[in-house]
């Protein structure tokens, strides 16, 4: 018989909670009664709350480029790229549970750890997107521009007509968003002939 893995037991448990429960309403306690282990058995592997979140969340963004390096391929245009790594990363960012509860509590509560770990997953998009910005300006896909404004304006696009935009009209399936997003920034950033 297998040994049990209680530090993997662990996290899994404080997983579920803090997808559950939110960072703010997980406690130890909780997280040692869903794990089946005495609350000293977390301390053995984790100092305290925040250190046991920031190992999940680490996870959780390694999840993220591991989705997106399935979805694209190198010999892919830059916009094919970056379509299909914004449409990989938003629908994880909007269907992970732990990361839709944290969007929650920010916005319901404004807890600090939830904002930050938000801003992590927006480092990690952003930082997806600049890569693309300098390989296609490398290449001559694009003007040169400064990758990191080029990626902030090129997220807060893409997030703007694939969720904002929903609020209050029909929403835009991902055909029409592509055709906006290329008439609004490919043809700006586009190489002049």
């Amino acid at each position: 018989m297998p040994a049990i893995d209680r530090r993997k037991q662990v996290l899994e448990a404080a997983a579920k909670s803090f997808s559950l429960f939110g960072y703010k309403a997980t406690t130890m306690d909780q997280v040692a009664k869903i794990a089946n282990v005495g609350k000293g058995t977390i301390y053995t592997f984790f100092t305290n709350k925040e250190e046991l979140f920031d190992e999940i969340l680490r996870s959780v963004l390694a999840e993220m480029k591991n989705v997106v390096l399935k979805e694209i391929q190198q010999d892919q245009t830059f916009f094919d790229k970056l379509y299909k790594g914004l449409d990989a990363l938003l629908d994880f960012r909007s269907e992970h549970g732990l990361l839709v509860k944290m969007a929650q509590e920010v916005r319901d509560f404004g807890t600090v750890q939830a904002q930050e770990a938000m801003q992590r997953v927006e480092n990690l998009i952003l930082e997806y997107i600049e890569r693309q910005v300098m390989q296609a300006i490398q290449q001559g896909e694009m003007i040169a521009a400064d990758p990191k404004i080029v990626s902030f304006i090129m997220m807060k696009l893409y997030i703007a007509l694939s969720l904002d935009w929903n609020k209050q009209h029909d929403a835009l399936d991902k055909e029409e968003i592509k055709h906006y997003f290329r008439m609004i920034l490919g043809e700006g950033f586009a190489p002049r002939p």
